[in-house]
């Protein structure tokens, strides 16, 4: 069964501002079944693989890759949705001391989808204002604007179904409430902060961390969306430079040796280079015996970060002679992760937290102008 959106996570904090809060993920298949069918969706989306004259072959060519790709995927159901579900719990805690959050998750290629999520939080009553928080830090047209186009989508044809007024012959709908847009977080000192202690966490299994690689590895891109104006490999370069200025500033053994690299290419057409498999090949032939790659743009664990990088890239480095390989865990529900989530929600409804904590004491509603990202 899918993992469902649950009242449960719908805080009671009367008196508060009471604000929705979407989390859009990619998603991930819930049962070994269910790997094909998502793959299918995933590929069927026009914004992930852009064919231009060749989109009446999109369906045929998403059917053959995702058969294909669902084979080798690994023996057990990737962990995103639980995982997902745990930063939604967590977030929920952290915002209710000043607003009323009611937290909902839509996943583009599964459940709960957008869909889902929408009938969730409308279920759950009114809202005063709704954030629609993406947790992908980077934005790409690939991954935020489909997720976003997908929300509109499915909220307006929410809104045009509304029944008649009895009182008027035009349609009469109940005001939708404001909603704000968090497109990205990519150099949100929390969430650098995350990467950092993430890092420095793991670098103690080395003898000497500073003489390692560091490699961090992001999601692949078709170089099609690069040449449309995509910033997502600017940003990606952006939060590297960060991690690595402010890591050396918290680690005196920060590895001197970084690259970044991209992962999970599909199809023929040129995507962002250099991909992680031939970074590592090129290593191991220049003798670099020891590395820690960095899963980049994953918030939480997934078969890119599972199986990709923690199975199958493993397994060519050992091959290669790599005597010590290890993976970053991705940030998941950590501390620093969903204070950063915290923050940008409430930034998008115009609280800050020393305002909400000042009327929280005084038993007032932390109300603001509110503001658009």
């Amino acid at each position: 069964m899918p993992l469902a959106n649950t009242p449960s996570l719908v805080a009671t904090t009367a008196g508060k501002k009471r604000v929705g809060i979407v989390l859009f993920q990619l998603g991930g298949p819930d049962s070994l079944d269910a790997v094909e069918p998502f793959l299918l969706n995933l590929f069927l989306d026009p914004d992930i693989i852009p064919l231009g004259p060749l989109s009446l072959l999109r369906k045929p060519i998403a059917k053959l890759i995702s058969s294909r790709r669902s084979k080798p995927v690994m023996g057990r159901r990737p962990p995103i949705a639980i995982l997902t579900e745990r930063q939604r719990v967590r977030l929920v805690r952290a915002l209710s001391p000043y607003i009323d959050p009611v937290a909902v998750t839509a996943m583009r290629y599964w459940h709960p989808t957008t869909s889902e999520a929408l009938e969730t939080l409308r279920t759950a009553g009114p809202v005063d204002e709704v954030v629609l928080l993406p947790l992908y830090p980077h934005y790409s047209y690939a991954t935020t604007l489909s997720s976003m186009k997908e929300w509109r989508r499915v909220a307006d044809r929410a809104k045009n179904g509304t029944p008649k007024s009895k009182t008027s012959n035009r349609a009469q709908v109940t005001a939708a409430p404001p909603e704000f847009v968090v497109k990205d977080f990519y150099n949100h000192p929390s969430y650098i902060r995350g990467l950092v202690e993430n890092i420095g966490r793991i670098l103690r299994q080395f003898p000497d961390s500073a003489r390692i690689h560091l490699i961090f590895s992001a999601h692949g891109l078709p170089m099609s969306l690069v040449e449309k104006g995509d910033p997502y490999p600017r940003q990606i370069e952006e939060t590297v430079r960060l991690t690595c200025e402010q890591g050396a500033q918290r680690f005196p053994n920060w590895p001197r040796t970084h690259l970044l690299c991209y992962q999970s290419r599909v199809g023929p057409a040129k995507w962002l280079q250099p991909p992680l498999t031939a970074t590592i090949e090129r290593l191991a032939h220049e003798g670099v015996k020891e590395m820690l790659v960095v899963p980049i743009s994953f918030v939480t664990e997934h078969i890119e970060t599972l199986h990709e990088i923690n199975i199958e890239a493993r397994d060519e480095a050992r091959k290669l002679g790599v005597g010590r390989f290890r993976m970053m865990p991705a940030l998941g529900d950590s501390p620093h992760f969903i204070d950063a989530l915290k923050d940008l929600v409430l930034h998008a409804v115009g609280i800050t937290v020393a305002s909400a904590q000042k009327d929280a004491r005084a038993g007032l509603s932390a109300s603001a102008n509110p503001r658009p990202l």
